[in-house]
């Protein structure tokens, strides 16, 4: 299995944390009355950024068609003013809403300057994101210690995570995710044009397509199988661990890869 350079950085920056936070009791944490809120406008084929570093990403549906943003912050021992939650303007119209910890910067490329992050039993502060998108619009999730979700989303999803799961699906758009200690499950109503990755290193891969699907596969996993709902016509050698073939008339390139786990391929519906 081939590690690439976007994977290394994700591994290293697993690095920088402890283990996934363990699930506690609401009680057993504090809440900071000044939670974030954003409600807005935002047209169809813009494309909302989030970025966290420790904590959840859940998003849905909006039932308003208004673009909904809601960030807490969760604490135990941590001071929940070491973190700041800020809005930015993006690229074209889109909207970048960032989770920052000590000096960091949020910009329309996302955090910068966050080197110095560090969790510890005395800066255990997290944020959990809820938020609720109109029809079309796109969205773009990263964390670094904690799930993601997205439900009810029409557009475009690219999740990214380092330990956490990831459960995106899209009824109109294409998903894509990556994580390194999770598992994926991705269903979309479309492919989109661009090729499409998913990566982890402990978790399966589910990817739930549309029954018209065109697509190349690469498929690979080291400890696990591969197993597909779809006619594939193979190119090379047939392996339980690795596929590489088409579906449909082919085009963009769908590659999925793991290390523990194995890798399903379903029509959605």
């Amino acid at each position: 299995m081939t590690i690439t350079p976007r994977f290394r950085r994700l591994a290293a920056a697993a690095s920088l944390l402890l283990p996934p936070l363990a699930a506690s009791p609401l009680h057993a944490q504090e809440r900071d009355p000044d939670a974030f809120f954003y409600d807005g406008a935002l047209a169809a084929g813009r494309t909302v950024h989030l970025h966290n570093l420790n904590g959840a990403i859940e998003v849905e549906r909006s039932t308003s068609g208004q673009l909904e943003i809601r960030a807490e912050k969760r604490w135990r021992r941590g001071d929940p003013e070491d973190v700041r939650i800020v809005r930015v303007a993006g690229r074209d119209g889109d909207v970048v809403v960032c989770a920052l910890w000590n000096d960091a910067e949020c910009t329309a490329d996302g955090i910068q300057g966050r080197r110095n992050v560090r969790w510890n039993d005395r800066n255990d502060v997290s944020v959990r994101f809820s938020v609720r998108v109109p029809d079309g619009v796109n969205v773009r999730l990263k964390t670094v210690n904690g799930g993601v979700t997205a439900e009810g989303v029409t557009g475009a999803v690219d999740a990214t995570t380092v330990n956490g799961s990831i459960d995106a699906r899209s009824t109109a758009g294409p998903v894509s995710a990556t994580t390194v200690n999770g598992s994926i499950r991705a269903t979309m109503g479309s492919l989109g044009r661009d090729d499409l990755r998913y990566e982890t290193v402990n978790g399966g891969i589910t990817l739930e397509l549309p029954a018209d699907a065109n697509a190349d596969l690469d498929l690979s996993t080291v400890n696990g199988g591969v197993s597909t709902d779809f006619p594939v016509t193979i190119q090379g050698s047939i392996s339980r661990k690795r596929l590489r073939g088409s579906v449909g008339d082919g085009g963009r390139l769908l590659k999925a890869s793991t290390v523990n786990g194995g890798i399903s391929l379903k029509r959605a519906g």
